[in-house]
């Protein structure tokens, strides 16, 4: 599917299509649709009516994300302390790689670019890993296709790691575009300096896409180790997992945008 935007020169518009088929579009779209069928039909009318509604009261509970993220995604387990330690004495040339997550064009509060909340967490956390192993660290993130004019967000993360972190990067990777060029791109800066493993760092719901799309690139000369972030658990009660919440809302459209970007190969 990616190579079909590719062809047609119209990879820009993926954002777009992207929110279109994300809820509650499809969800708003289907209960008109069954309001149509009210006249014609009552009961079919009715029926689908139900349904979009049901569908979209699941599709802003986080009870929801959490049953899609177990048995749809099945992202791999955080670093074991014993895997961290294993990695801290490792002789293997190896990176430490954080993929962004997404950026702030312009900071008012800062007066400059910004990370967003979901990319400075994951800078954060190889950040914190690079300390715990000793290893080097480098970012990969460009200019994502929904803001086409902003800084690259490597250069942003570079910034931020080395002046707020007191970690420099020691790779920027910042031409990529999407998860696919990211792993392309990477490993392309990587394997000439003798890079044969790389500790991967990104979100749990986007691990599993990243990691196939890096071992795909690697074609098995370079090894991905998986080190997910965001794994922890809320703290609510179970019934309430099931109310509509804004964070229900943005982790189940996460976890679809990742199923899309899975079957678009993106």
């Amino acid at each position: 599917m990616n190579s079909l935007f590719t062809m047609f020169g119209i990879e820009a518009w993926k954002p777009v299509l992207t929110a279109l088929l994300l809820p509650p579009v499809p969800l708003l779209v289907l209960m008109l649709i069954g309001a149509r069928l009210i006249l014609p039909r009552r009961g079919l009318g009715w029926f689908v009516i139900i349904v979009s509604v049901v569908l979209m009261w699941l599709s802003a509970c986080s009870g929801s994300a959490r049953l899609l993220s177990q048995f749809v995604l099945h992202p791999p387990p955080a670093l074991t302390p014993d895997r961290i330690k294993e990695l801290k004495a490792t002789k293997t040339p190896t990176a430490i790689v954080v993929l962004g997550g997404g950026l702030e064009p312009y900071a008012p509060e800062y007066g400059i670019s910004n990370l967003s909340h979901t990319s400075l967490e994951r800078l954060r956390y190889g950040v914190w890993l690079s300390r715990e192993t000793g290893l080097p660290l480098g970012f990969s993130g460009g200019v994502g296709w929904a803001q086409p004019d902003s800084k690259p967000e490597a250069q942003i993360a570079a910034q931020i790691a080395a002046n707020e972190f007191g970690r420099p990067l020691k790779w920027v990777e910042d031409n990529s575009r999407d998860t696919r060029e990211n792993a392309l791109r990477t490993l392309a800066l990587l394997r000439p300096q003798g890079i044969r493993q790389i500790v991967l760092v990104t979100s749990a719901s986007h691990m599993p896409r990243a990691l196939k799309q890096f071992e795909a690139a690697a074609a098995g000369n370079v090894t991905i180790e998986a080190a997910p972030m965001g794994l922890a658990r809320g703290t609510e009660t179970p019934a309430l997992t099931w109310m509509p919440t804004s964070k229900g809302i943005t982790d189940v459209r996460e976890i679809l945008r990742e199923l899309l970007g899975r079957f678009a190969g993106a």
